[in-house]
């Protein structure tokens, strides 16, 4: 969008805050950056340019603005809606990979060379991956300045950096105020135990979180996942420990509250929630595009702004997928929670009733068919499943091409095409995935009027992409959305 000049400047104009974190406006007049809202009187459009990143901006020499803040703007939404190689390479960062395991680390994940990233990146975005987690870091700096009393050199640690004198050059460039006096302008001091951070996820306005909530809530595995006073909270596996974090929806944000083992998980940890409650989605767009539909459109306009629920763990979706398959939604968080309490590791969650992490694939390899209570057949099919992706044959991480996915998992022995569109839905974010066959959005197709069978119904959603699986969430609702005795 930031080629559409015209366009971004009537977008400044009017402060329409559903642009943020589509473009960024750098204004060479003052030499800093802002949102598209950033309600400090707009520019003369000549003195305008703009910039699909952050990252472009300050590696074009602008730093952020101090009253708009374009650093905490929600992610762009395009990242969550293409499966392409540029939109899989920005999960990825998102994710910290190129901090863990640098640019080599990226493109093997994708499957190209670092020449090839690099130069696609810089065409889309007008900045390479070391650029573009450079900005990251930035992010997550500040955040911990402004939310944690951790000494300077524990936090620049914690935010990524290689070094103090990194931390210290790479806050002063992007923030124009050296740490301490980022720390100097909090609006209040806050001192927090060790590892434990309570932070704002933004979203687009508007955001409904009933079906989002009520449905992490209803599946939550016990001793993983629980809903304790008015927060979903859940365990975290994460690259170098565990944690916990309590979500809770705030008219404006999202209130976060984490507790991690090792801080340097921080950055993964906001990326895993944020997704997980598809705080990116432009629900503008998608309300838009399903109220074309004569008979949808009473549904989008009675709760706008539903949200698809994902996951923070592709790998543990899938398996419990396969544990629900064909049984209620109470008989799915049993069996689940029969293999947290075998397989998975335990911790302490001195706030809540959390106990163990879910059991990762690697743990699960050497488990004996014999005691998963549930028929022969699907029994093969979980073991199978596990096999896969414990010897990484399967994969099903943020780098996933949605396609090549899909088509794997319908390979295996006992996945039909519902489980692997949920999947595709739920742990892919595939924006498109419509499990057709489901029992309860046929039931709401043929309350609302529209075909049931399944043909008929995929032909009338064609006008619904490539947002058919906010669809889902919309006629789900109708139905409260009953889990039992689905189709395989």
């Amino acid at each position: 969008m930031h080629t559409d000049t015209e366009g971004c400047v009537r977008a400044v104009r009017s402060k329409d805050a559903r642009f943020d974190g589509w473009f960024f406006t750098a204004v060479l007049t003052t030499g800093i950056y802002c949102r598209p809202s950033c309600p400090a009187v707009s520019p003369r459009p000549e003195n305008m340019t703009f910039y699909p990143s952050a990252a472009a901006c300050q590696q074009a020499g602008f730093r952020a603005c101090k009253r708009c803040r374009p650093d905490t703007t929600p992610g762009s939404p395009q990242w969550n809606q293409r499966a392409d190689a540029v939109a899989r390479a920005m999960r990825l960062i998102a994710d910290g990979v190129v901090d863990r395991e640098g640019v080599p680390g990226l493109a093997a994940r994708l499957g190209y060379s670092t020449r090839q990233i690099e130069r696609q990146l810089l065409a889309e975005l007008g900045a390479g991956p070391l650029a573009l987690a450079r900005a990251q870091r930035a992010q997550t700096a500040r955040l911990l300045i402004e939310t944690t009393a951790l000494p300077m050199a524990d936090l620049a640690f914690a935010a990524g950096f290689s070094s103090i004198r990194a931390f210290n050059d790479t806050v002063r460039e992007v923030f124009a105020l050296s740490p301490s006096e980022l720390r100097a302008r909090r609006p209040r001091r806050t001192v927090t135990a060790p590892g434990a951070l309570s932070l704002r996820l933004p979203f687009r306005a508007p955001l409904n979180p009933d079906n989002l909530f009520g449905h992490l809530a209803a599946t939550a595995v016990p001793g993983v996942e629980e809903w304790r006073e008015g927060a979903y909270r859940r365990t975290l596996r994460l690259p170098y420990g565990h944690g916990v974090v309590a979500l809770t929806p705030r008219p404006d944000h999202i209130a976060c509250r984490l507790t991690l083992s090792d801080l340097r998980d921080l950055p993964v940890a906001i990326s895993r929630c944020r997704r997980m409650l598809d705080l990116d989605a432009d629900p503008v767009a998608v309300d838009d595009q399903l109220r074309t539909d004569t008979l949808l459109a009473p549904l989008v306009d009675k709760a706008p702004g539903r949200r698809v629920p994902r996951t923070v763990d592709e790998a543990e979706f899938a398996l419990r997928a396969v544990l629900g398959q064909q049984v209620s939604t109470a008989a799915a968080r049993t069996h689940a929670a029969r293999l947290v309490t075998a397989h998975g590791e335990r911790i302490e969650d001195p706030e809540g009733g959390l106990t163990h992490l879910f059991p990762a694939p690697g743990a699960l390899a050497a488990l004996d068919p014999e005691t998963l209570a549930m028929p022969r057949t699907r029994r093969t099919t979980f073991t199978t499943l596990v096999r896969e992706l414990a010897e990484g044959r399967l994969h099903l991480g943020v780098e996933s091409d949605w396609a090549e996915s899909r088509a794997q998992l319908l390979a295996l022995p006992g996945l039909g095409p519902w489980t692997v569109d949920v999947i595709a839905m739920r742990a892919l974010g595939d924006p498109d995935a419509f499990p057709v066959t489901d029992l309860g959005i046929r039931r709401a197709a043929r309350d609302l009027g529209l075909p049931a069978a399944p043909a008929a119904l995929t032909a009338r959603a064609a006008a619904w992409r490539p947002w058919r699986a906010y669809a889902v969430q919309y006629l789900w609702a109708t139905d409260d959305h009953p889990i039992n005795f689905l189709p395989v």
